[in-house]
């Protein structure tokens, strides 16, 4: 009757509680709905699913990426959050399970003679002839078990959430790869874009040195006066000036890509032909909804909105009852000669624990609004990161084009300013020109040519960048 009465209670408890479960229900976002291609595009080729050594031809970039993949030291970090993410797995899973301890005691007790323990001890006989005696031995070696019985799934969504939380690390740790291998390729070309830009400015100092001369020839045979000499000279110097700090960014650049690949500073092997440099394949970009499968990002919080889910129901499940159970069994006597005799040595025991929270629940309250505040936090989280991928390679796709006519406008602009060199000396020559047109055809041509390196190495960029948003590089 007792038995029947606790159970009528526990149930009436549980009934309570369920009706005390707080239901705030998570805020609906609306999906994003991406469009079914880029401007209109009907091909569906992907180049995110090239690898780094697919997309790149420099055998000294492919080298250095694999390099950097295997000592960069945000990577090597990343590696390790997978392993602490592996940890907790493996914690959630032992918690399903019932724990199994082997215990040893030994112990002496003294019970006060004026206590319930002591005064019958002193009249108990413990073998025939032998009173208790008030210093008691107690060995007791046994095994221990305990065991939470997963009546509403608690245990189960904690292990689920932590599972999503390591699958969600190894997300995390491509995308560390994806941008590294971006940063990489950037910085490569970004070097090779200065040793093109110094080659272009030993080329020009070296026209300019002829120049000087001539304007000191003609100065010296009372042609051209001072004037002439040192607006030609003032150019010179700046040039020279300018190719020192271009030297002090090669060092910088270089700088760069060994702390990349983990590295002390040192010098880099690269090629020396940027003008005809080029990846595999033209970046192309499929269509969007491949970006919810190809960019680790998006992967990653898609993975966080499920632990948050999970994380809710495990927060919910701390309102009802929790069963545990524990049990043991082993020997236990006074002397260690009786020790192992069975079955007067013989101990056990088997306890189930059915409790629930009544009174003072705020920090189960407390748990489960964190738990719903979080998972509205990654729902939106996982929306802003599709539509920041969406909008980078929706950019990078319109930039790569005007790029396209820009470098071919700035490859015609270069040829016509370098042909207008020749003119302009030619007409010098022969008294036609002024010296200031030759030094303005010069300073034309030598910008011309600065900004089409600088506009094919936004190309480069351009491309480096789509590939990137479009979830290239950690495959």
């Amino acid at each position: 009757m007792k038995q029947i009465y606790i159970a009528v209670l526990s149930i009436a408890a549980t009934g309570f509680l369920h009706s005390c479960v707080p239901t705030q229900q998570i805020k609906e976002i609306k999906p994003v709905v991406l469009p079914a291609t880029y401007n209109n595009s009907t091909d569906s080729s992907n180049s995110a699913l090239l690898s780094p050594q697919e997309l790149f031809t420099d055998p000294h970039l492919k080298q250095l990426i694999d390099t950097a993949i295997a000592n960069n030291y945000d990577l090597q970090m990343a590696l390790q959050r997978i392993r602490i993410a592996q940890s907790d797995v493996l914690l959630g899973n032992g918690a399903l399970k019932p724990r199994v301890d082997a215990s040893v005691v030994s112990a002496l007790r003294r019970y006060g003679l004026y206590t319930m323990d002591g005064a019958g001890n002193a009249s108990t006989f413990m073998l025939p002839g032998k009173i208790v005696p008030t210093n008691l031995p107690d060995y007791f070696p046994s095994f221990q078990s305990s065991w939470e019985i997963d009546l509403w799934g608690k245990l189960k969504n904690r292990k689920k959430a932590a599972v999503s939380r390591y699958l969600a690390s190894t997300e995390g740790k491509n995308f560390i790869v994806t941008n590294l291998v971006s940063d990489l390729a950037i910085a490569y070309y970004e070097l090779q874009a200065i040793d093109e830009t110094i080659r272009i400015i030993d080329e020009t100092i070296a026209l300019q040195q002829q120049a000087f001369e001539i304007i000191q020839a003609k100065k010296e045979a009372a042609v051209l006066n001072e004037l002439a000499v040192k607006q030609f000279e003032a150019q010179l110097i700046n040039l020279q000036a300018f190719r020192i700090s271009l030297q002090q960014q090669v060092i910088e650049t270089e700088s760069r890509i060994n702390l990349l690949t983990g590295r002390l500073p040192q010098k880099i092997i690269r090629s020396k032909t940027f003008a005809a440099t080029s990846l595999a394949n033209t970046i192309k970009a499929g269509v969007p909804a491949a970006l919810l499968e190809q960019r680790p990002d998006i992967r990653q919080a898609a993975l966080l909105v499920r632990a948050t889910k999970a994380d809710v129901a495990a927060a919910k499940a701390a309102y009802y009852p929790s069963l545990n159970i524990t049990a043991g069994i082993g020997y236990q006597a006074f002397r260690p000669d009786l020790l192992f005799q069975t079955p007067q040595s013989l101990a056990y025991s088997l306890v189930g624990n059915l409790a629930a929270p009544l009174v003072n629940r705020a920090g189960i309250k407390a748990a489960f609004n964190t738990a719903t505040a979080a998972q509205q936090e990654s729902l939106y989280q996982y929306s802003k990161t599709i539509v920041h991928a969406y909008t980078e390679v929706y950019n990078g796709l319109i930039r790569a084009d005007n790029l396209k006519e820009v470098y071919r406008l700035k490859t015609d602009e270069t040829t016509t300013l370098s042909e207008s060199i020749l003119v302009a000396q030619e007409l010098f020559r022969t008294g036609r020109a002024t010296y200031l047109e030759v030094l303005y055809a010069q300073q034309n041509t030598l910008k011309a040519k600065l900004e089409l390196v600088e506009t094919r190495k936004q190309q480069l960029f351009t491309s480096i960048q789509l590939y990137k948003s479009l979830g290239g590089g950690w495959r």
